[in-house]
């Protein structure tokens, strides 16, 4: 006879035995007092771990989450076969923790803070010029599609930027719709939907049409194709669209798109 279903965490050595320290399992990730929710939404809550050890380290983490799955699989599985499709393509993501679920179907991911890394988006804001992130981010988003995944949510917000003088440097988070591209009759819809993301979410920053142009002309030569008149039209035809879904949907849920708490993805 199976036995009844039990609470299951997977995490990754190095971060086990922060978890025991900590008291956190598979049940307590959903009701310990260091795990602070900062968004709720239907379907997840997005929380924030802030804890310092008894080493004297920091560390803080980012936690989904997720309400009872109904599929064969749960949210958080598919939050953590996007991260790993990533993984074994090199592309560079945060550190995963651990992930797992509750007999009820409540699942949950951990994902550790990039620390010294911001959101692209808010380092524009802020007075970064956008052409200091142009081509890394081109380039890392040509990658993606040349290593036939596409993210599906590749808003400027999910690149996550580390500046100084050696450089810069991009990681890309929030893997939860991570894919690989389909056959060749659609996948060029899905490349176009990615793109279009990424163009609608520059629109509301200071960034020119001439940037916009030259972002997709790099990420095109990266990828080494050609950037036809017709593509160029799919896209901005999508990013209207995607525009006033946007719009609809900060109307119906305002609290959708609130700032993760301080500099972390």
């Amino acid at each position: 006879m199976l036995g009844k279903p039990r609470p299951v965490i997977h995490a990754a050595s190095q971060f086990q035995p922060i978890l025991r320290e900590l008291g956190i399992d598979a049940e307590t990730v959903f009701n310990h007092a260091l795990i602070k929710p900062w968004r709720t939404l239907d379907d997840r809550e997005n929380c924030i771990l802030d804890a310092t050890l008894n080493d004297g380290r920091h560390i803080r983490w980012h936690i989904k989450r997720y309400q009872p799955a109904r599929g064969f699989t749960t949210p958080a599985d598919d939050e953590v076969t996007g991260h790993r499709a990533l993984v074994v393509e090199k592309i560079p993501v945060p550190a995963l923790v651990g992930y797992g679920n509750l007999p009820d179907r409540r699942s949950f991911v951990i994902m550790a803070d990039l620390e010294g890394y911001a959101a692209a988006d808010k380092l524009i804001e802020s007075g970064t010029p956008f052409d200091r992130i142009l081509m890394p981010t081109a380039d890392l988003a040509a990658e993606l599609h040349r290593s036939n995944l596409h993210h599906r949510d590749l808003y400027l917000c999910h690149f996550f930027v580390k500046l100084d003088d050696s450089g810069v440097d991009v990681r890309l988070i929030d893997t939860a719709r991570v894919k690989r591209l389909p056959g060749i009759f659609t996948r060029g819809r899905w490349i176009v939907k990615d793109l279009a993301q990424f163009w609608y979410s520059t629109t509301s920053l200071p960034v020119a049409d001439e940037q916009r142009d030259r972002w997709l002309t790099h990420y095109a030569a990266s990828r080494g194709i050609d950037i036809t008149a017709r593509l160029k039209r799919s896209i901005i035809r999508k990013s209207a669209w995607i525009a006033r879904h946007d719009a609809k949907l900060k109307q119906s849920q305002p609290t959708r798109n609130v700032s993760i708490p301080g500099s972390a993805p």
